[in-house]
């Protein structure tokens, strides 16, 4: 498949800015907060590269897909680099693609114990914070992105927006004005400096989480 001058900047952008390595997390601030001041500037880049930039400063691992099968064929190579074989996928239309293309990694039942990894959708993804909005309305409920030690998020480029605040409208919209019970936002692997001040990895969830990013239009979304 041809790519288009468009797409083809966007991949390589996002490729620039992954190469880029992750700064040592910011020292406290010693001296005052203006409060006034904008915490984030506006972003300057098309939503997936701002997303990828973000995703990757909190130990995100980031893979753009042209498409769903661009993106089955990249969760299959992952799967055998890293010899996973047990991964849990509870999303009817994924367990229904999966099947179609003989993506024998994937399990449907819920017993964790032994899986490598658990593989979701999402409400959401925002660009600003590089975070996965997450829901109790999602087949995978909550159990799925944070028990197994790799969490997989499939999403799409029309689940991208900003801000929280433009995900949080967006979800208002799908469900009539009634948010589901449940909603958090991930962002990146579980992390915790409790101990010492020392920050830790993998204190209590996933210690790895990937996003594979589908171009897709809206209408067309798993």
């Amino acid at each position: 498949m041809e790519v288009k001058p468009a797409k083809a900047n966007i991949l390589k952008r996002i490729k620039n800015a992954l190469l880029n390595k992750t700064p040592k997390p910011v020292e406290p601030l010693k001296e005052e907060v203006d409060l006034q001041k904008e915490v984030y500037a506006k972003p300057t880049e098309s939503l997936p590269v701002t997303f990828a930039e973000a995703f990757k400063k909190v130990s995100g691992k980031f893979i753009y897909c042209e498409n769903l099968e661009d993106c089955i064929n990249q969760l299959t190579a992952l799967t055998k680099s890293e010899g996973w074989n047990n991964l849990h996928c509870w999303h009817p239309q994924l367990q229904e693609v999966f099947q179609e293309v003989d993506f024998r990694q994937c399990r449907i039942g819920k017993n964790l114990d032994k899986a490598d990894g658990g593989i979701t959708t999402c409400e959401a993804l925002v660009a600003q914070t590089g975070s996965i909005l997450l829901s109790s309305a999602l087949p995978s409920g909550r159990l799925l992105s944070i028990f197994p030690p790799v969490h997989i998020c499939i999403a799409y480029t029309s689940q991208l927006v900003y801000d929280i605040n433009e995900a949080l409208q967006m979800m208002l919209q799908r469900y009539n004005n009634e948010l589901p019970s449940y909603i958090s936002l991930a962002t990146g692997p579980s992390r915790t400096a409790d101990i010492e001040n020392t920050l830790v990895l993998d204190a209590h969830g996933p210690k790895e989480v990937y996003v594979f990013l589908i171009e897709q239009p809206i209408d067309d979304t798993v």
